[in-house]
């Protein structure tokens, strides 16, 4: 922000006076200096400088030692009207070497906050946070939620698998619609209301909706759904108290044979229809693969 200062010029031989008006872009205790070195330059006595400064800056002008000060200093032949650099320490936290320590200890342990790694490098937490964030360009964030972390095997299995089954569709057009997925899940006698479904419309003086706490439905059922690329296939609901083990699956997947050949005969007939489900332990077991072999069904 430009600030005006006013000086008052009197000169030595009229009682004249001469207003000369400054603009600077610059802090007010440099635009006092540049004051000082136009009252010198024009002749001024350090006295009658001072006290110029005092009826232009009233109480935030510059005290008399350090107007004398600065006068003295252009005497000496000083043009600049900048501050001299300090000659304290120089910081060392902020160092090459200690940005290095910073950054293999964040590697190795990425959890640890900015008062811990500031104690370990024995700097203070402002050096640390600037070292993170404006040197090492980090942020701290969330943990990002996945259904399963895998490992790198476990990666490069999934991906072989998918390119082959994305190969094998294209190869096939009828590959996707050959395929029977099932899976099992729990239905509730009710579900709670969203945020979104309880909204609606009031006025400007109308007052906020209530609806008071909801909990999930105690009364629940196991689904057993089996679906391809047209409808429902097979479903069923398992018995109260009744777990998901190999014996019950064998029996599910023969009502599904039987849903296969009554709803899907063309699929019946010609017998390419593809399994699919999850690995789940009862689906997975000896006796599930004896059924679905000695019956020819293909897995995918």
């Amino acid at each position: 922000m430009a600030a005006f200062v006013q000086l008052a010029v009197i000169g030595r031989r009229s009682n004249t006076c001469v207003y000369v008006t400054a603009i600077f872009t610059m802090c007010e205790s440099t635009e006092q200096r540049i004051c000082i070195k136009f009252c010198f330059k024009i002749g001024k006595p350090t006295k009658e400088t001072y006290q110029l400064l005092q009826q232009a800056y009233g109480e935030n002008a510059m005290g008399r030692t350090q107007v004398f000060d600065w006068f003295r200093r252009f005497k000496e032949g000083r043009t600049s009207v900048e501050s001299d650099p300090c000659s304290g320490r120089q910081s060392t936290s902020r160092n090459e070497e200690i940005t290095a320590k910073v950054r293999k200890i964040f590697r190795n342990n990425r959890r640890l906050t900015v008062r811990e790694t500031a104690d370990d490098c024995r700097i203070s937490v402002g050096s640390c946070d600037a070292i993170l964030t404006e040197d090492l360009h980090m942020k701290r964030v969330c943990t990002k939620f996945v259904p399963r972390l895998l490992t790198d095997d476990q990666r490069e299995q999934r991906q072989t698998i998918a390119r082959d089954l994305f190969e094998r569709s294209c190869e096939d057009v009828q590959f996707l619609k050959n395929i029977v997925t099932g899976d099992e899940s729990w239905v509730y006698g009710y579900d709670q209301e969203t945020n979104q479904q309880s909204s609606q419309w009031k006025g400007p003086t109308s007052p906020r909706p209530k609806k008071g706490r909801q909990v999930r439905s105690k009364t629940k059922v196991m689904l057993l759904a089996f679906f391809d690329s047209e409808a429902i296939v097979h479903h069923e609901h398992a018995p109260d108290g009744q777990t998901i083990n190999k014996e019950f699956y064998v029996e599910v997947l023969r009502r599904l044979r039987e849903s296969v050949r009554r709803k899907r005969r063309e699929k019946w007939r010609d017998g390419d229809w593809i399994l699919h489900h999850d690995n789940a332990p009862a689906y997975t077991s000896h006796l599930v693969h004896q059924f679905l072999a000695k019956h020819g069904t293909t897995q995918l």
